[in-house]
């Protein structure tokens, strides 16, 4: 019986909803950073209310990581801005976006009469690479100055790591360069604090105020206070000069620099101080240790001193002094000074270049040296060595403490915590045994991820990648001997995808830096790269310079519809009927008119849709509308000519192309691909048309075949270019309704509930590790919504940017009985209590790695693992998936690691693989290894709002997983024999192999042609046994012979097409009234591209009828009244067979221990010539040559590498 839920709790599942975060004036609320953003000028608009004042507020900026969702954001949340007079106006670009601030601050000297408000307070947004493009406006505006009722706040997204961008960057020393004081806030509820501080000290300084925000703040999530009146605000006394700080005109040049550097920066200054934003969180009178941070920098250092065992009390009592800085420029000096007084060492924990550690040692510079306490941060002293800083030396970096690269974490600022306390001494014994011990695990996890590293599973990488159906796929690929510049954007991944794509430039410079190469190359050309929204950002500008340069290049304006990288925001938005943001952006007609204007020698439109510009007016004469098909074709025409060309290559976002379909607003196409995996040849060469994750392996017996993942599949088609006559296209049905949650049924009965995990002084540390875009940030959300459902501490954080392109994908989630016990907003080092392993590949990466500690962490991993990009590029990857499970278990031990193959449960019980990843969340919960009860996981579950039903079906199925797996396998028809299907495969005997593959060939042509091949395999099985007393020569031999015999020409491919298991399939898959498209190339009839290759064209239901009356022709094959037989790959395919029996029969008669890896080596080497046509002969081509190689081996009498040899 289950007890009943507290009375807080039920109150808050039945009134908490996922508005609270807009609607409340007062109360808790669960919301991300950005949303805090969002409602951050709601806040300030009511406070300027409570004291009567009629404000408005402006928000403008440009979107991209850690802010790249800022502006959906305030989308979505614009009926509550418009409550509150607050405009959001889109950017074109950064600059653009400042100067439109520095315009509403304008308002502060307009004609009198003329503004309709007190003042307008405006919000500046951009990632770091804006705030460097935008240093003139912000420059000119600061020292211009604020209105007395307006103030602006530049928020700055800063990528310390360069997750999701080119560079990494550090905004703190632009916003100084620029004078614009820096606020770092360290949690959600800091932003909405702080932020209202700052425009309190823009107004009443008359300074921009800067904001730094970084992805592990700003894309946490937390429970917030809202509260108009939770801060209060205290005006320092200060001395104002004639006509005060505030904005004014006329106004000189060199008035404003006096103003602002005589005046504003000391009020900015005396503002900090009697707000008391830079404050010692943790002092005593007997302090000689002092620590101070800011930011992410000062959350890691709390969990460092807790992982040290260094709590409050502690640190009191050996003397640790911590000091929080929220202003970090410029820091206050009186402050500063309390702080330093009494302390002999200061340790400065930042990330990136430092910023407090140089202005910390100019304030204490000229205090006495008996009471200057010595300054460290980046760099620790040389031993016995006080000479002088970091740049008195030739080289500091042996002596590195903090580094500046990249980023800090917990483990590295604690080993330099201890380093110095150890250095300073006297530190009580118990307390060092206990600083030693964590040291001691922080050296075995350092110590296993070495091993993991070194020894790790191969391939065990998720490479970001195109989605699936991705416009760039194909629009980035350029012709043999030409080379592309790649800009930013998702095309940017196409510099790992062996496109011959090189270099790269900042937003807005692309192709540019050819102008800097062309008089100095023996290279003509260059394609360029340019994305939609860059174009309309200020790639025009580059194109232009292009064409002033008079360089020869091509650039491939890349028209998806979308700003794809930041969450497919329309391109150009216009505003619509009162202010709303309409549905029209830039379109394909604007930008070829501007490129004729700007005079651009030759445009072309490309496209998957050319009907679509049937009747379309405004393109200017003389432009193409091409099918993509024939953009090689185009590319080889346009690097040709002289000067600067365009291609448009118009296809919209396939990730936008999906949630368009959903919501109805563009039509859903009425086919759909399939592969009959019995024609497949394994060959990849549709993979490497379309470049595309829908595509994946399917073992079946006859080796490695193709099948389209219609989950994920977006429709694209490009695969059908493969050169193969495996696709068909079906049209005009759909899939089958999913029926998996109706048909299982469960005879377990009700499940116990687990025993939750009691928390405790640490927060319980989740993670969930999975694939970028199937759901694993929904889960981390969940048990955040649920936390906060329940009055608990939650800190939840995600990973956004390449992440959601196929990519590695981590939440993680802090859970603890208050909201004071999270300290940071990821798990450290060593200190993970659960990690649910959407994705196994995932869950043994690295980055989860090191997370791990055995005796404390617990694994719920899925077992299935979707192919990762490296498929792609090898169609003989393997999965390391099971190795990555066999991984986790040796490390942390049977008990802590749970094993499901949800995947494929999730698609059995529930008819989608969608519903892996909630199912994975309920099977760890009936572990009892989440501390959030059931009620509130539901509610949380209800509202997200999505699929429902389905998504609290799947957490049940997981729990019953959890409780009694064989009893799930029964429900979902796995169990038994059936079972294996998802565990083992047991390997086929020899004479299984050579059975199966007889029957086949008795059906490709007779029984006598089957009796042939296997009397071959009998002699060489006799021949090996007699020689090795083994199968493995004999087993390829069964393999390779029977792939030779039964090559596929028209004949077969009939027969394949034809057979009544692959239309019973279909059957079984699709429902409605469809029909079948085939797609071939005819030898005898097909037409060719500029390459000299067959060109596929579709064949619609009437083949199918063709096919059975071809199929009973076989009789015919390789005889003198064969029409196909006479070509040059039948020709090809039969000497292959002959000279494979002469390969063998010669290999059987020099058959000894020391030369059958050498012989395995050449009897599999039928296994490389996959495919058809020129796919096939190329194939054939590159194994002859290694045939000759081998067999040079084979008669000097050598052997293969034992690393050759077969199991």
């Amino acid at each position: 019986m289950n007890a009943p839920l507290p009375e807080h709790i039920r109150q808050a599942l039945e009134t908490v909803t996922l508005d609270d975060k807009y609607t409340l004036d007062h109360g808790r609320a669960f919301m991300s950073g950005v949303q805090a953003l969002v409602k951050l000028p709601m806040l300030q608009r009511q406070r300027d209310a409570l004291i009567g004042k009629n404000t408005a507020g402006f928000i403008s900026g440009y979107r991209g990581s850690p802010l790249g969702g800022y502006d959906q954001s305030l989308q979505k949340a614009a009926p509550h801005l418009k409550k509150q007079n607050i405009v959001f106006q889109p950017g074109v670009n950064e600059e653009l976006a400042a100067t439109a601030l520095w315009g509403t601050q304008q308002l502060g000297f307009a004609p009198p009469g003329t503004n309709r408000f007190d003042g307008v307070f405006g919000i500046w947004y951009g990632k770091g690479p804006g705030v460097d493009r935008c240093s003139d406006v912000f420059k000119h505006a600061n020292m211009a100055g604020t209105s007395p009722w307006g103030g602006v706040i530049a928020v700055a997204g800063d990528d310390h790591v360069a997750k999701s961008s080119t560079a990494a960057h550090q905004s703190d020393h632009i916003f100084k360069a620029c004078g614009l004081p820096v606020f770092f806030p360290a949690s959600v509820q800091e932003i909405l604090d702080l932020g209202l501080h700052a425009f309190a000290m823009s107004r009443f300084s008359g300074v921009w105020t800067g904001m730094k925000t970084i992805q592990e703040i700003v894309e946490s999530s937390s429970t917030a206070l809202i509260d108009p009146e939770r801060v209060q605000i205290v005006i320092p006394e200060f001395e104002m000069p004639p006509g005060g700080l505030h904005i004014r005109w006329p106004d000189h040049a060199l008035e404003q620099e006096a103003r602002l550097f005589d005046h504003k920066w000391y009020a900015a200054l005396a503002y900090v101080r009697a707000n008391k934003l830079n404050h010692n969180v943790v002092a005593g009178p007997n302090d000689r240790f002092g620590v101070i941070a800011s930011g992410k920098a000062y959350n890691d250092t709390r969990q460092a001193l807790v992982d040290l065992g260094l709590d409050d009390a502690t640190c009191r009592r050996i003397g640790l002094r911590l000091h929080k800085v929220a202003v970090v420029w410029p820091l206050e000096a009186q402050t500063t000074r309390e702080f330093a007084t009494g302390l002999r060492e200061i340790l400065v924990v930042e990330e990136k270049r430092q910023v407090i550690e140089y202005q910390l040692k100019e304030e204490l510079y000229n205090w006495r040296p008996d009471v200057r306490p010595n300054v460290l941060g980046k760099f620790d002293e040389s031993e016995d060595d006080f000479s002088g800083g970091e740049w008195s030396r030739p080289n500091p970096s042996a002596n590195t403490l903090l580094r500046a690269k990249a980023d800090l974490n917990p483990a590295l600022i604690a080993r330099a915590i201890a380093r110095r306390l150890k250095k300073l001494g006297n530190v009580p014994e118990d307390v060092m045994a206990r600083i030693d011990a964590q040291l001691a695990i922080l050296d075995a996890q350092e110590r296993s991820l070495q091993t993991l590293l070194t020894q790790g599973v191969p391939g065990a990488e998720r490479q970001p990648w195109f989605c699936s159906g991705c416009p760039h796929n194909t629009s980035t690929k350029v012709p043999e001997g030409s080379r592309a510049m790649a800009g930013i954007g998702c095309h940017f991944m196409s510099i790992w995808m062996d496109r011959a794509t090189v270099g790269f430039t900042q937003m807005g410079g692309e192709g540019v830096p050819w102008v800097g190469q062309q008089p100095f190359s023996t290279d003509k050309h260059m394609f360029a790269n340019l994305g939609d929204g860059t174009y309309f950002h200020s790639g025009i500008l580059a194109i232009r310079q292009s064409i002033a340069s008079g360089v020869n290049i091509t650039y491939k304006i890349l028209y998806n519809d979308a700003v794809a990288m930041t969450g497919g925001q329309l391109v150009g938005e216009r505003h619509g009927e009162e202010g709303s943001l309409s549905a029209s952006g830039h379109s394909v007609v604007q930008i070829a008119q501007s490129m004729r204007a700007e005079g651009v020698k030759k445009i072309t439109i490309v496209t998957d849709e050319p009907d679509k510009y049937d009747g379309v007016t405004g393109i200017p004469e003389g432009i193409a509308i091409q099918h993509r098909d024939t953009l090689d074709a185009v590319q080889r025409e346009f690097r040709e000519i002289e000067g600067t060309t365009v291609i448009i290559y118009d296809q919209t976002c396939a990730t936008e192309k999906r949630r368009r379909r959903k919501r109805g607003t563009m039509a859903e196409p009425n086919q759909r691909v399939v592969i009959n995996e019995l024609v497949c040849e394994g060959c990849g060469d549709c993979g490497e048309k379309s470049n595309c994750l829908s595509v994946e392996p399917l073992e079946t017996p006859f080796g490695r075949k193709r099948q389209i993942n219609q989950s994920t599949c977006n429709k694209d088609f490009s695969c059908v270019n493969g050169f193969c006559p495996s696709f068909v296209t079906v049209e005009g049905g759909q899939l089958r309704k999913k029926k998996g949650a109706a048909k299982a049924g469960w005879e377990g009965g009700a499940l116990p509930h687990p025993t939750l995990p009691a928390l405790g002084h640490d927060a319980w540390g989740i993670i969930v590790a999975g694939v970028g875009g199937t759901g694993v940030i929904t889960i981390g959300q969940l048990l955040g919504v649920a936390a906060h459902l329940e009055g608990k501490g939650i800190v939840t954080q995600d990973a956004a940017g390449l992440a959601q392109k196929g990519g590695a994908t981590w939440s993680h989630v802090l859970i603890g009985d208050s909201q004071e016990r999270i300290r940071t907003t990821r798990v450290s080092a060593a200190s993970a209590d659960l990690v649910i392993g959407c994705d196994p590949i995932v869950a043994a990466n690295k980055e989860t790695w090191q997370r791990l500690r055995e005796g404390r962490t617990h694994v719920a991993v899925n077992s299935s693992a979707t192919p990762t990009a490296a498929f792609v590029k090898n169609p003989d990857w393997l999965s390391p998936a099971q190795a990555c499970v066999d991984t986790l278990v040796n490390h942390l031990g049977h008990q802590a690691v749970g094993v499901v193959d949800a995947e494929h449960l999730a698609t059995r019980l529930l008819g989608d693989s969608l519903y892996t990843n909630p199912l994975m969340l309920g099977y760890a919960w009936q572990k009892g290894w989440i501390p959030l009860g059931q009620a509130a996981l539901m509610r949380a579950i209800e509202l997200n709002a999505v699929a429902v039903e389905q998504n609290k079906a799947a957490f049940e199925w997981g729990r019953r997983a959890a409780h009694d797996l064989p009893a799930v396998l029964a429900a979902s028809g796995l169990a038994g024999p059936a079972a294996q299907v998802i565990q083992f495969q047991p390997r086929e005997t020899l004479e299984q192999l050579i059975a199966r593959r007889a029957d086949f060939l008795t059906g490709y042509q007779n029984a006598a042609y089957a009796r042939e091949y296997r009397d071959f395999v009998e002699r060489v099985r006799q021949a090996e046994s007699q020689a090795l007393g083994k199968t493995a020569l004999s087993e390829a031999v069964a393999r390779s012979l029977f792939k030779l015999m039964a090559y596929k020409d028209e004949y077969e491919v009939a027969r394949l097409h034809t057979d009544a298991a692959f239309h019973d399939k279909i059957a079984a898959q699709f429902e409605g009234d469809f029909s079948l498209k085939v797609h071939l190339a005819p030898p005898l009839f097909a037409k060719k591209n500029e390459r000299g290759e067959l060109v596929k064209r579709p064949y619609g239901p009437f083949m199918f009828t063709a096919f059975r009356w071809l199929a009973k022709f076989k009789g015919l094959r390789g005889g003198a009244l064969d029409p196909f037989g006479r070509t040059a790959e039948r020709r090809m395919e039969r000497a292959l067979i002959a000279q494979y029996r002469a390969d063998v029969e010669a290999l059987l008669s020099g058959l000894t221990p020391d030369s059958q890896a050498l012989a395995l080596e050449i009897a599999r080497l039928p296994e490389q010539i996959k495919g058809f046509g020129h796919v096939k002969e190329r194939h054939a081509q590159a194994a002859a040559a290694r045939r000759e190689a081998l067999l040079a081996r084979w008669r000097e009498g050598a052997t293969a590498a034992p690393a050759r040899q077969a199991a």
